[in-house]
């Protein structure tokens, strides 16, 4: 098999970053695909060939834009991802989906598109494929309508993967994360930081993993569905953010129960990383 070419949307974003690196140290040809930030400057891989485009805009053609045959499209752009309850999730649902439909009319023969731990909902234990999803936001839910419509509709002409997310950590200033909010504490010179009991197990990933998990799966011919990009581990949050506060020397103290938990957190909950560890393996 010949070099891969492999586009990217969202390139630049805080998971698009990772992965565009983690294709290009793969040996793949990555196009990656990004809108013109007014806040900062793209900062991606310079091996990559950087395309700028909002490629929800219905005049945006991926055939005439990238040069040769497309081996594989990874859909990671998406507004507002970090604000839950943004009404733009909804509203650009149709676009999401009309981009996809366009990359299966070019005949691109693999899709892989990212998800969310958040088109589940409340659950507490592994989620799998076929955990049922009663998403909690409009993110959830428009995720959810997404991978609802992309299975229906183009699955069968199509391989299609949905890499399902957890919670990530590392690069932390690009993301809104509590990792992020401690740092922002520290340079307002705060030294203690409330917090919950910190009880709540959750599955943790370093951003820098995830993205070499995602190009795994867009490298695995044949593996389609919902697969789980993350450790497969429940962390308790108080434990994984005392190892990062231990970690970058941060002179801050948690203040554990200045908030209580919250009702619609679960207990524990983590992916299933039987496939994603197998796809790993067989690299």
């Amino acid at each position: 098999m010949g070099q891969l070419t492999i586009v990217v949307t969202g390139a630049a974003g805080y998971i698009g970053r990772h992965l565009v690196s983690a294709l290009l140290d793969d040996g793949a040809r990555v196009v990656a695909v990004a809108r013109q930030s007014a806040r900062r400057p793209l900062q991606i891989d310079s091996r990559a060939e950087v395309l700028v485009a909002d490629v929800l805009d219905p005049a945006f053609d991926l055939a005439a834009a990238v040069e040769g045959e497309i081996d594989a499209v990874v859909h990671l752009a998406w507004q507002d991802g970090f604000a839950h309850n943004a009404p733009s999730h909804i509203e650009n649902v149709s676009a999401h989906f009309r981009f996809l439909e366009a990359v299966v009319d070019a005949g691109v023969p693999r899709l892989v598109v990212l998800g969310s731990m958040h088109e589940v909902g409340y659950w507490e234990g592994a989620i799998d494929a076929q955990t049922p999803t009663n998403p909690l936001s409009l993110y959830g839910i428009a995720k959810d309508a997404l991978r609802r419509a992309a299975t229906l509709a183009l699955a069968d002409r199509i391989e299609l993967a949905w890499v399902r997310s957890y919670y990530i950590v590392g690069d932390d200033r690009f993301n809104q994360s509590v990792f992020t909010k401690l740092l922002q504490a520290v340079d307002e010179g705060r030294t203690t930081f409330p917090f919950t009991s910190g009880r709540n197990r959750y599955d943790f990933i370093d951003v820098d993993e995830l993205g070499r998990q995602i190009a795994a799966v867009v490298q695995a011919r044949g593996e389609t569905g919902v697969i789980n990009c993350c450790s497969g581990e429940a962390v308790p949050l108080r434990e994984r953010v005392e190892r990062f506060i231990a970690e970058q020397g941060l002179p801050i103290a948690l203040e554990y129960g200045a908030f209580a938990d919250r009702p619609y957190d679960s207990p524990a909950v983590w992916g299933d990383a039987t496939r994603i560890r197998s796809i790993m393996a067989a690299r």
